[in-house]
């Protein structure tokens, strides 16, 4: 068995104040995935930053406080790669990968961007490239026998399953057409696997964020944009996704949820 939880810790130092020492101590994850970190190495303190039993990538970004991915295997990678050979964002800590025998892990951060900016035209210029990367890796591993599994924050919801409210977010950031065409794209055209929908294909969600504003956590009212998407070779050996939602508000850690997948291999 193959378990891989992901989740974005919303500032891991922030988190780790408020249970996520307590959660990694009894995960069984095999494989964790971390995004918007938000800290250097040094900055973390040292149970998070080389806890015990696990092997760490930190990807910071080159701007301090700013985004962040890392990587924790309970066994050794084979291979690490940060970014995906972009000049303009292998620096922004939005992409680690590990080679484990016969699969390639991803931590991803997928920028949020916001409607009319700066902001949404780098999200754009991110998704042209990290997909033609995609496409390539899959090929590639394909070539040597392996499988992939993307994992993060991707910050799209492709239907109207995996939001809340989505009439009233259909000309925002993370729910635009474009935005869910390109996902549509990548799952689907490319052959990659949204593993979670695959595994429950008629439900509402299940939600991975849920905005700190109002009621949105007491009310559920969240977005399912936490993916795990595989190559279909592993996502038919997927035997369970779910969504470690908080018991309560104040339970919470972080503004997302981890989403874990477990394979069968």
């Amino acid at each position: 068995m193959l378990t891989v939880t992901s989740v974005n810790v919303n500032g891991l130092r922030a988190a780790a104040k408020k249970g996520f020492v307590e959660w990694l101590a009894d995960t069984s994850a095999d494989v964790l995935c971390l995004q918007e970190v938000r800290a250097e190495p040094q900055q973390l303190p040292d149970e998070v930053r080389e806890p015990d039993g696990w092997h760490v990538v930190h990807a910071p970004a080159a701007v301090k406080g700013r985004a962040g991915v890392s990587l924790l295997t309970r066994r050794e990678p084979e291979r690490v790669q940060i970014g995906f050979g972009s000049s303009e964002f292998d620096g922004s800590g939005r992409y680690v990968e590990v080679d484990l025998p016969g699969v390639t892990v991803a931590s991803l951060y997928l920028p949020s961007g916001e409607v009319g900016t700066e902001r949404q035209d780098e999200k754009i210029r991110f998704m042209g490239e990290f997909r033609a990367y995609l496409k390539a890796l899959k090929e590639r591993s394909a070539a040597d026998g392996r499988e992939v599994l993307v994992c993060g924050d991707w910050n799209i919801a492709h239907r109207e399953a995996d939001l809340k409210n989505w009439k009233a977010n259909r000309k925002n950031s993370g729910f635009l057409p474009e935005e869910r065409e390109w996902l549509g794209q990548v799952i689907g055209e490319d052959g990659y696997v949204d593993v979670v929908r695959a595994l429950h294909p008629d439900v509402e969600g299940p939600y991975t964020w849920w905005s700190y504003r109002g009621r949105a956590f007491e009310n559920d009212s969240g977005w399912r944009i936490d993916l795990a998407v595989a190559t279909p070779g592993l996502a038919q050996r997927a035997v369970k996704g779910y969504v470690e939602r908080a018991a309560s508000y104040e339970d919470r850690w972080s503004d997302h949820a981890p989403v874990t997948a477990v394979f069968e291999l």
